[in-house]
């Protein structure tokens, strides 16, 4: 993990960028969330009108959720425009994602494409610093290796792995958060 710290000042450079990509991150797994309990809403909805079908109780905890039951039981929607009306929620959350989902990539991934810029970068400049003595006893194809390769690998944990290891995390918490107060 030593290592990793290295990366530190990079972070804190881009930390703009890379606390909106969380923030995106998170939005748009809260809005994935979203769509099966209002599915399940409406399912529970639809057993309730079933003969010996119990009523609906407390759909969810989430604040969206409980709007939209709220929406629908003060409007007295019939069923037909109450299927309708979540369709197009789920519809409209879905796009919505899906543009939260874009931003959330182009942040994360052209955050971690400046971090490989600047890791080249600071290579090179390391490079340049070196003596003739040092060219003469290592490689060039393993310098180059290490300046492509090995910063590429970096560029790959600081972009997709985080994105992923925040949205697992988000997930999870949610999930369970959701799992024991519900």
């Amino acid at each position: 993990m030593r290592e990793l710290a290295a990366l530190n000042q990079f972070f804190w450079k881009y930390r703009f960028r890379f606390f909106i990509g969380m923030l995106l991150v998170i939005a748009t797994n809260y809005l994935a969330v979203l769509a099966p309990q209002i599915t399940g809403y409406v399912v529970g909805l639809v057993q309730s009108k079933l003969p010996g079908g119990k009523p609906v109780t407390g759909a969810s905890n989430d604040l969206i959720i409980k709007a939209i039951a709220g929406i629908s039981e003060n409007n007295h929607f019939n069923f037909g425009w109450l299927i309708t009306f979540c369709s197009v929620t789920i519809l409209i959350l879905a796009i919505l994602r899906g543009v939260f989902m874009f931003f959330m990539r182009q942040t994360i991934i052209v955050m971690s494409r400046h971090i490989e810029y600047d890791q080249k970068n600071q290579v090179y400049e390391h490079y340049q610093a070196l003596d003739t003595e040092f060219y003469k006893t290592h490689s060039t194809g393993d310098l180059m290796s290490r300046i492509t390769e090995d910063v590429s690998r970096v560029r790959m944990y600081t972009g997709p792995s985080l994105m992923y290891l925040i949205k697992c995390s988000f997930s999870i918490a949610y999930s369970s958060h959701h799992y024991l107060f519900s």
